[in-house]
């Protein structure tokens, strides 16, 4: 065993305290506790320093591991340890001996390092993780302002494809100070949803009562607070990216890709020059099948799901605007000479098939300019 792996010290990790345990190869080992205070975070830094250990691994959990390595970041071997590869050991579950596991398996070089994001990329997956929460936030009241709108049996989303789009926002107003409906829908500043005004006057059946209108003010102005706030954070993370401008040219140049997209999968990924090759990059973001063998037998099963959930989410409403995009996806043109004709019905699946197999390649395609207006 070499030098640098004599003593390590595992790290079980919680909210108010930490379990270190320092072991060594010629049977050393010293346990103590410690609050995640900064004073006693200083007291653990100098507790390795005076025994020698350079070493440090414990599990990523959660966010607790942050203040570790703002402590000890350039000090010390720092391993953050995944949770998912070490917590399926079996024996008692202690504090104690959890950190005394961490600390074993540190000792004997059986712990593959999670990456650490620099501090850069840290910032932005905050922001970009932030903007997502308050967008689900947002999306919540919204569907509560449209709840109580159908409780006055005020069907607006029968009508108009987004209630909370400029027109349906007019009407919305309008409804709340009590403005007369023809002047409302005479008003309304969309010619497409004017032309239906007749229907959206047969979704407004009835009158908001006071109480009703004191709730759907509430949530639609807590509604333009969270938009603010998504505005400002947009505004911080392209501050952020102005030192990835290439990066994002390359993620915009995708189809279906738009800014927000392509920030939040750049903001999930970090360094793309960390993985050695495209088939790394998708086991990173838990895309690739999973695999089992046995007695020769090689099956795959479902996608890994390891990783980041956020990239993989929005991953998917990136195909899915794919999807709305009206350009065709086809293979090399050499090869659709060859193929014969088919009858219709067998014409449609076989299109599907191209399209599936053409994405899988990883093509890149020019959008015409009405399909870049559906992008994400």
């Amino acid at each position: 065993m070499s030098g640098k792996r004599e003593i390590a010290c595992g790290v079980d990790v919680h909210n108010k305290f930490i379990v270190a345990t320092i072991l060594s190869s010629d049977g050393l080992k010293l346990q103590d506790r410690f609050y995640t205070t900064l004073d006693d975070l200083l007291r653990f830094k100098h507790w390795l320093k005076e025994n020698g250990c350079h070493k440090v691994a414990l599990e990523s959990t959660g966010n607790y591991w942050l203040p570790i390595y703002h402590v000890l970041e350039g000090s010390v071997n720092f391993i953050l340890a995944n949770a998912y590869q070490i917590k399926h050991i079996p024996g008692r579950k202690t504090d104690t001996l959890d950190s005394e596991w961490i600390a074993e398996i540190c000792l004997k070089n059986l712990i593959s390092p999670s990456r650490i994001f620099c501090r850069d990329h840290r910032e932005l997956r905050s922001l970009t993780r932030t903007r997502e929460s308050l967008i689900k936030v947002r999306t919540k009241i919204k569907n509560k302002v449209t709840h109580e709108l159908e409780a006055a049996c005020i069907k607006l989303s029968l009508v108009l494809s987004d209630v909370f789009g400029k027109s349906g926002r007019h009407i919305v107003d309008g409804l709340l100070k009590g403005m007369d409906l023809e002047e409302i829908l005479e008003r309304i500043p969309s010619r497409k949803v004017k032309a239906n005004k007749e229907e959206i006057r047969g979704t407004i059946q009835a009158n908001l009562s006071p109480l009703q209108i004191f709730l759907i003010q509430s949530h639609l102005d807590m509604v333009d607070a969270i938009t603010k706030q998504i505005a400002e954070i947009d505004s911080k993370i392209l501050n952020q990216l102005s030192t990835r401008n290439e990066d994002m040219r390359i993620a915009l140049s995708m189809p279906g890709m738009g800014f927000v997209s392509a920030s939040t999968i750049l903001a999930e990924i970090g360094d793309f020059r960390d993985f050695s090759s495209p088939d790394k990059l998708a086991a990173y973001c838990g895309l690739v099948p999973s695999v089992y063998q046995s007695a020769g037998k090689l099956i795959n099963g479902h996608i890994t799901k390891h990783g980041s959930p956020h990239i993989r989410s929005m991953i998917i409403e990136v195909a899915h605007a794919i999807i709305r995009t009206s350009t065709c996806y086809y293979p090399d043109e050499a090869r659709l000479k060859t193929q014969k004709v088919l009858p219709e019905s067998q014409g449609k699946k076989r299109h599907k098939n191209w399209r599936r197999c053409s994405s899988e390649k990883g093509t890149v395609h020019t959008l015409s300019p009405a399909d870049q207006s559906r992008t994400l």
